[in-house]
């Protein structure tokens, strides 16, 4: 293979794990959707079997195994948002004595996933999260994200958990520990020398957890997603997360990698 002069062959170029605590959320945001297409790509061109697919996909997980990306009256009618005989609310607000806003993280509710379904039903097997800074901001979002997390798992579905970021205190731990908690009493610690955990989830009728370690400046492990109880395919996150990184524009690139400036 022809190699470029004063760089490494592709294949052998390895990339480390930045500090996204650098940044603001909506830089990892962008880079979460860039990530998500890369991996969704890779999974569907050459890692998942015959009959499985990936789309990057927004879910609303409900008391059971029903998953929604977009949900619309039945008719295709858009309700009015002005009932007729209504107050408005920016006109004439409610008298009382306390008025409370519940704040909700932009980039949180907007985050996409990695969803795997088989073509048999188009049903949701495994999925892929990708945690933003906004699933750990306030106490009800890792509240939240940590329910919704074990009940796919509770309803069979693998799990594939990817968090770059330090534990808090709302998450001590780390995130794995926080949901699997949910699922079954456990004494994992996290090392502190390895802040950022990976996790895999087997939602089988016994759950298994597959669990990595790791910290800014190391390389990502490839990572199992389960697509039955006894079948998964490999992850290649350093892969994808080099090539999400090229679309990272370079300003931030520099930001993120201490000051040095990249000559790409």
């Amino acid at each position: 293979m022809m190699q470029t002069k004063g760089r490494p062959p592709i294949e052998d170029a390895v990339m480390p794990i930045h500090d996204w605590t650098r940044v603001n959320a909506g830089i990892f945001h962008d880079f979460h959707h860039a990530w998500i297409d890369q991996t969704k790509r890779v999974l569907n061109r050459r890692l998942l079997p015959s009959g499985h697919y990936a789309l990057a996909e927004h879910l609303v997980v409900r008391r059971g195994p029903e998953f929604l990306t977009l949900k619309q009256p039945a008719s295709g009618e858009v309700p009015s948002d002005e009932p007729g005989g209504g107050v408005a609310l920016a006109g004439r607000p409610p008298r009382v004595r306390f008025h409370a806003i519940a704040e909700i993280d932009w980039y949180a509710e907007k985050a996409n996933a990695i969803v795997i379904r088989h073509t048999s039903e188009h049903q949701v097997v495994a999925m892929v999260e990708i945690v933003s800074p906004g699933n750990k901001s306030r106490r009800h979002a890792l509240r939240s994200f940590i329910e919704k997390a074990a009940e796919m798992v509770r309803n069979g579905i693998h799990l594939l958990i990817v968090d770059l970021f330090p534990p808090g205190p709302r998450d001590p731990e780390g995130i794995h520990k926080a949901i699997w908690t949910e699922l079954t009493d456990n004494d994992f610690v996290l090392p502190a020398d390895q802040p950022l955990t990976l996790a895999a989830y087997l939602a089988a009728e016994c759950r298994e957890a597959f669990v990595e370690t790791t910290a800014v400046g190391e390389t990502l492990p490839d990572m199992p997603l389960f697509l039955t109880s006894g079948i998964y395919v490999p992850v290649p996150l350093e892969a994808t997360y080099r090539a999400a990184w090229e679309a990272v524009p370079r300003f931030w690139r520099n930001e993120l990698s201490g000051g040095a400036a990249e000559s790409a």
